[in-house]
């Protein structure tokens, strides 16, 4: 872990100048939630910086004590109830020892280093990797 102090970074951050999120309906035709924008640009000054973001945590791998593997979003129910948002808009988190996330459905700050290098799941395509190195409520 390093000395530096983490940059908070915010949603609207993570979001290229210019770039503009479409504004098109969240629902095909047959009612399938698909994430439009899988490969929306991202900000590459945060790869390798240590960053603070604020969100909420969709769990993809643990168990019932603690999480190692989950996906950082801007609201609550993103990529569960309502479609992926756009790809710079969600951060693919890993914990090597797992952390323990009392309640889901609210915000946290995951404090840890960020890659530009993206990530591909069965969920959404994710523009943003961030190697966990704590959690705190928000």
């Amino acid at each position: 872990m390093s000395d530096d102090a983490a940059v908070e970074v915010y949603w609207e951050d993570l979001v290229p100048e210019g770039f503009n999120e479409l504004t098109a309906p969240l629902m095909q035709h047959d009612s399938q939630m698909t994430q439009l924008q899988p490969n929306a640009p991202v900000v590459e000054k945060y790869d390798g910086m240590r960053v603070k973001v604020p969100g909420f945590v969709v769990p993809l791998e643990g168990d019932a004590d603690k999480i190692t593997e989950f996906l950082l979003v801007p609201f609550f129910g993103a990529c569960v109830h309502v479609p992926p948002p756009p790809s710079n808009q969600i951060v693919h988190v890993t914990f090597e020892e797992g952390i323990s996330i009392d309640n889901l459905y609210d915000a946290i700050w995951v404090t840890g280093e960020m890659s530009t290098e993206g990530w591909k799941g069965d969920i959404a395509s994710v523009g943003y990797r961030l190697s966990g190195e704590a959690v705190e409520a928000f």
